[in-house]
């Protein structure tokens, strides 16, 4: 049995998430769906007050009080995201949507500019739909081709085979740092180093890294990174495409609007200087300043103490369900972050998931985005458990107790 220990306060950080204290069905809530999206503490919900009741006003164009307060806490947060990833410059951080509009603004803006017909991208067979798809989009549109590196049967990308990958045509890699599905830590740092060595840039999906993992684009030397508020326990709609700079500034925008110009003429157009040429019209100014809050609140918790429960967690999550019979883990790579999935044999993901609902446990069923994956292991569909620094020991207890019940109701073994 796993001895169990951990470097957090987790009842008193629980008490910063209103959301965490109800019951469902009559059963406190156990929430295990944090790789969809984390639960938001009270400093992010108050941010956001703050700003509508107080500083609600448009950034960058105003010159009364409250646009100037608007701007600065925008632009404070950009900072904050800078620090946080420790790029060399805020001007490197572009605020969008979310991870996938971030992968998205690269394909057609890098891609359609440095991709040409018989040209490859490389991604993994670990990828989420979002840095799939736009990649699908792009190849389609200029007759290039995409190209998958490979997994072993633990869900580890098989990095010599990634390197055969590696051509002459190939003109970007893009791969997650951590899979959504699996749990699996890529091993980022040589996958670009191999890349770089043939001149060919790297753009990383840290959706499921940086709520995790302690990220440094610089030691990484990736040439993109996006991430997502919504899964670092800041608001939905709002995300980050950090891009080193001399690669940014030879990009042109793929949106046209406000903000995003210094000259507008019938004639002709000059664009603004980044990141404002990729930031066109009216932001999600409050969600950005959540994101700010949100970035102060897991500082100030620590990255590595975050990453040191959670790494204990999963440990102890994934011995207590291996003991189950009929239940099987799927991705067990060595290097793995935040997430247990799983099949049960004789029941559907979907009706365990319906089951744990009834007990108070909320995960998440299905193919999570990633039907590849699905596919390599010759399944439909996981039950997911994904995890956060709020979540405690016992909750897992409870998860292997809510798959018990399931296997009462099913008659499974």
């Amino acid at each position: 049995m796993i001895t169990v220990s951990s470097p957090l306060d987790v009842n008193r950080i629980r008490e910063d998430f209103p959301i965490l204290h109800q019951r469902i069905h009559g059963k406190p809530l156990v929430y295990l769906d944090n790789a969809a999206t984390s639960q938001k503490p009270k400093a992010v919900i108050e941010a956001i007050q703050h700003f509508y009741t107080s500083d609600c006003s448009n950034i960058h164009r105003g010159v009364h009080e409250l646009s100037e307060r608007s701007t600065y806490a925008y632009e404070e947060a950009r900072a904050k995201v800078q620090r946080f990833l420790n790029a060399r410059e805020a001007r490197e951080i572009v605020i969008v949507r979310g991870t996938t509009e971030a992968i998205n603004l690269v394909a057609q803006t890098y891609g359609r500019q440095r991709v040409e017909a018989g040209d490859e991208v490389i991604i993994t067979a670990l990828e989420h739909h979002s840095n799939i798809v736009p990649w699908q989009m792009l190849c389609e549109e200029k007759r290039a081709v995409l190209r998958v590196a490979p997994i072993n049967d633990r869900g580890e990308l098989l990095i010599e085979e990634f390197e055969r990958l590696l051509s002459a045509r190939t003109r970007l890699v893009a791969l997650a740092q951590v899979s959504n599905a699996l749990g699996t830590v890529n091993p980022v740092g040589r996958v670009v180093e191999m890349a770089h060595r043939r001149g060919v840039p790297v753009l990383v999906d840290g959706a499921q890294a940086a709520p995790h993992l302690q990220v440094d684009v610089r030691t990484l030397d990736c040439d993109f990174y996006a991430f997502s508020g919504h899964k670092i326990y800041g608001p939905t709609g709002v995300g980050v495409l950090y891009g080193k700079a001399a690669l940014l500034e030879q990009l042109d925008p793929y949106q046209g609007g406000g903000d995003m110009i210094r000259t507008v003429t019938f004639e002709k157009t000059t664009y603004n200087t980044i990141p404002y040429k990729f930031e066109a019209g009216t932001p999600d100014i409050a969600g950005v300043i959540g994101l700010g809050a949100a970035i102060d609140y897991v500082q100030g918790i620590g990255m590595g103490n975050i990453a040191a429960h959670e790494h204990e967690l999963l440990l102890y999550g994934t011995e207590a369900l291996e003991r189950i019979p009929g239940l099987r883990i799927i991705g067990t790579a060595q290097e793995k972050a935040g997430v247990i999935s799983f099949v049960l044999d004789g029941v559907h993901p979907h009706d365990i998931g319906t089951v744990l609902d009834q007990e108070g446990i909320a995960v998440r069923t299905g193919h999570h985005c990633a039907q590849p994956v699905m596919d390599r292991f010759a399944i439909p569909a996981t039950t997911r458990a994904s995890l956060a620094f709020y979540n405690t020991f016992e909750e897992l207890d409870a998860l292997a107790r809510g798959i018990g019940r399931v296997q009462e109701i099913f008659g499974a073994c």
